[in-house]
């Protein structure tokens, strides 16, 4: 006897897909069992069914990785749990190279690998030929092979977590369409459907490709697009047994696996075919779309180079089937920051099958715990705006994003489509001074200078290029004497209102009722007592408070500050980051560069660190700001944007008697390294505490109410710091660094660095990094000064000296190189 339909749920998962199995097969076992889980087909029948199944453990984040090995313990143990087989096989994985590039990038990883707990092994060409007898090898300089990796069924996989979920009480219905979103005063309170409505508390969008119009009908941005994605079967072969291992071959975009006796062999070509198709027709059930060989030709060709026995096979299937891609490869999972009560897990492009064991498992614990209970920055919804849901964009954009797969990952790779796309005031005349930009959150930003009327020569790769002494120049100038830096990125949010100082004081670590003209440097934290975001925050009048922060957190931090808002509270939160453009005057001539522009007083004692005014610069009126990012003397103008042209070429015609230069971003990061300098995302994550980070200083924990997260941190600080931030310098000045490189004890992986790049002042690379005491004792000086510590740098162990204390200090205390 069918169920009956129901009228309510607690929650409503949208869409049979592997991910929203996973999902509801985790509510259920966190104790959420009144869940509804409605599939418009059947299940698995969007993207999972066909996907080839290929299940990678290692990924450049450590809590990606982390989940998809969760992903196959949960794939190991299912069908003991249900009954349902789920084809996985842990067969290992070979990834091969055909460059002496590629195999250091192989070495990379095979260090991160160690890093974080999972076996790989580089392999010379024949011993991977040996575990791979049809693969060429002549023309391979390495490999390496991953024995935890494998392969499952994604069909078998979707039903045993369906069997899951229902063992655990949660209700699915197949052919139930959802037709509508039902929302009240900015959250969710049900859905309609083609067997009638549903109320619930939360709605879990884990629609796949369906998930961006589904999204968008709320109003909320999920920023994914349909690629054809293409994979041939082929009949049965000799020399394929059926524990053969999956091969990527990523230097000719391809993959292998053992089907049937036969080989599945797909891949991600450097341009990628978007599926045009803006609206998803709902009746696309087990779609496929026509083959298109052109297409799969590059494929082909080089499946050919390393398989050539595949010249002697049948081919039995053609696959082209569509998935969604995001605009930076990663997936989209969260709370939408503009709906609450409306999550999304989708976007998985083309690693659904291994992430979302994993993924299921973490999106659940969110809606459980009401914020992600781990790290899971690079695959938030809020690093995403309503700006990346143009159509348009998102169609140039996954084109190249699909090739990204097996694309050299370089150390300095800015992605070319959809560009330029938010421009600064500034932005002509920064290109016509030789700028090379970089974008985050969608802005074109200022890396390196060429020089005037030059065009920028950029190489990527592992060592020096034309960048190296162009970078070194800026970063030498902002020392000796000062540049400019286009910041206009800086996320810049207006918090208003009779209660602002009382909702920041509760929301901010540190103390920030301060006199107005002051700004005050502070963690929002979480009630875990880990980093939400770190922000600047400037009182600009009695009831008026300027909150900067970085790049890409606007969306992040105006969720965060606004779900932790009092209701009744007299306050408004406005972005206003498009409004101004920020100027950062930094180094020993900036007070004197400043001083000839203005009338104002930049003396230290008229304007000392950490104060904020209005001050004219030229014609214009601006905000300055007295801070650094850099280690030097230093202001931030705030320039309302139809000045900006105004007070910069101001500064362009007083600076050549103060030997102005313009900077970029690559000569921030190495002058905030040096000087110790944390940054979001690396440093300070939702896994870091304000005492691991070495940011106790900007905790006030006895100012009066309290704030969030203070009974957690009050908590740790009794406890011993097992886990803290260092700095670290090679003894080597030649190696270049750039971050992920494993750190080393005594021979004995204890860290990674989470930042690194050349340090012009040091003479030698330098970094960040967390170090972990395997005992659980305290990280003090005597027990970093007692080790011998290494860097691997793609197998090669560099010696480094490890420091709580920063590399770079104007007084004199410096770690040498």
């Amino acid at each position: 006897m069918a169920a009956a339909f129901p009228t309510q749920a607690r929650v409503v998962i949208v869409g049979g897909g592997i991910m929203g199995c996973s999902t509801a097969y985790h509510l259920a076992k966190l104790g959420w069992k009144d869940v509804v889980l409605l599939e418009q087909g059947r299940l698995s029948g969007g993207t999972t069914w066909h996907a080839a199944g290929l299940v990678g453990q290692l990924r450049s984040y450590s809590n990606l990785t982390r989940l998809i090995r969760y992903s196959t313990e949960l794939y190991a143990k299912l069908e003991a749990e249900t009954g349902l087989a789920t084809g996985w096989k842990q067969c290992g994985s070979l990834t091969v190279a055909r460059t002496e590039e590629r195999m250091t990038l192989l070495r990379r990883s095979a260090a991160m690998a160690q890093a974080q707990g999972v076996a790989c092994e580089p392999l010379t060409p024949k011993e991977a030929g040996d575990k791979y007898p049809v693969m060429r090898t002549d023309d391979l300089v390495g490999a390496v092979w991953l024995p935890g990796d494998g392969k499952a069924n994604p069909a078998d996989i979707t039903q045993a977590l369906a069997k899951g979920a229902r063992n655990n009480g949660v209700r699915i219905f197949e052919k139930t369409r959802v037709t509508a979103v039902e929302t009240k005063d900015g959250r969710v309170t049900g859905v309609q459907t083609t067997q009638g409505p549903i109320k619930a508390e939360i709605v879990v969008n884990c629609g796949g490709q369906w998930a961006r119009q589904l999204g968008r009908s709320v109003g909320v941005t999920v920023p994914l697009y349909s690629c054809e994605h293409m994979y041939i079967v082929t009949e049965k072969m000799e020399n394929v047994p059926r524990d053969l291992p999956v091969m990527r071959d990523p230097d000719g975009y391809i993959y292998f696996k053992e089907e049937v006796g036969g080989l599945l062999m797909g891949g991600f070509e450097p341009v990628a075919k978007p599926w045009n198709k803006d609206v998803i027709p709902d009746d696309f059930e087990f779609g496929m779309l026509p083959d298109d060989w052109d297409q799969f030709q590059i494929l082909m060709d080089n499946a050919l180079i390393r398989v050539p026995s595949l010249d002697k096979v049948g081919i039995k299937t053609f696959m082209n089937g569509p998935e969604s891609f995001t605009p930076d490869l990663n997936y989209i999972l969260g709370e939408a920051p503009t709906l609450k009560g409306f999550f999304v897990g989708a976007g998985f492009n083309s690693m659904g099958i291994a992430s979302s064991g994993g993924a299921g498992m973490a999106l659940a614990e969110w809606i459980v715990a009401g914020e992600p209970t781990l790290d899971l920055w690079p695959v938030d919804i809020r690093r995403f705006a309503g700006f990346h849901g143009n159509d348009a964009w998102l169609r140039d954009r996954v084109a190249e994003t699909l090739g990204l797969h097996y694309k050299m990952p370089w150390p300095q790779r800015e992605l070319e489509s959809g560009r330029p796309f938010r421009r600064s005031p500034l932005y002509d005349r920064l290109k016509a001074k030789g700028a090379w930009f970089g974008n985050k959150m969608g802005w074109e930003r200022p890396n390196w200078f060429a020089g005037a009327g030059k065009t920028p020569e950029m190489t990527y790769g592992w060592g020096r290029a034309a960048w190296f002494d162009a970078v070194a120049a800026e970063h030498r100038a902002t020392r000796e004497a000062v540049t400019v830096v286009d910041e206009t990125s800086f996320g810049k949010i207006l918090v208003q209102g009779r209660d602002a100082e009382a909702q920041l004081q509760r929301i901010a670590a540190n103390d920030v009722a301060v006199p107005v003209g002051r700004t005050v440097y502070t963690a929002l934290l979480n009630k875990r007592g880990t980093f939400e975001s770190d922000v600047t925050i400037a009182r600009l009048a009695r009831d008026r408070f300027l909150v900067v922060t970085g790049s890409a957190q606007p969306v992040r931090d105006m969720d965060w500050i606004g779900r932790n808002l009092d209701g009744a509270a007299h306050v408004t939160l406005s972005d206003v980051t498009g409004a101004w453009t920020v100027l950062s005057v930094m180094g020993p001539n900036s007070r004197a560069l400043l001083q000839a522009v203005s009338r104002a007083d930049f003396a230290n004692e008229a304007f000392p660190f950490g104060a904020i005014r209005e001050v004219g610069v030229g014609h214009a009126t601006v905000w300055a700001s007295r801070r650094t990012y850099m280690g030097e003397l230093g202001w931030e103008l705030y320039v309302p944007v139809e000045f900006a042209a105004t007070v910069f070429e101001a500064l362009q015609a007083a600076g050549a008697a103060h030997g102005l230069r313009d900077a970029g971003y690559y000569a921030i990061e190495s002058l905030r390294l040096e000087k110790g300098y944390r940054a979001w995302g690396r440093e300070l994550t939702p896994d870091d505490t304000p005492w691991q980070a070495g940011l106790g200083w900007a905790v006030k924990l006895d100012k009066p109410g309290g704030f969030i997260g203070r009974d957690a941190l009050v908590e740790a600080k009794g406890k011993p710091l097992a886990r803290r931030l260092v700095s670290v310098v090679l003894e080597d000045r030649e190696p270049l660094l750039w971050g992920g490189e494993a750190l080393l004890r005594d021979g004995a992986p204890v860290g990674d660095l989470t930042s690194a790049a050349y340090g012009h002042t040091v003479g030698a690379s330098v970094g960040l990094g967390y170090v972990k005491r395997a005992d659980g004792a305290a990280i003090d000086a005597a027990w970093l000064e007692a080790g011998r510590f290494e860097v691997d740098l793609a197998g090669v162990r560099l010696k480094a000296k490890v420091s709580l204390r920063c590399p770079y200090d104007p007084a004199g205390t410096r770690i040498k190189g």
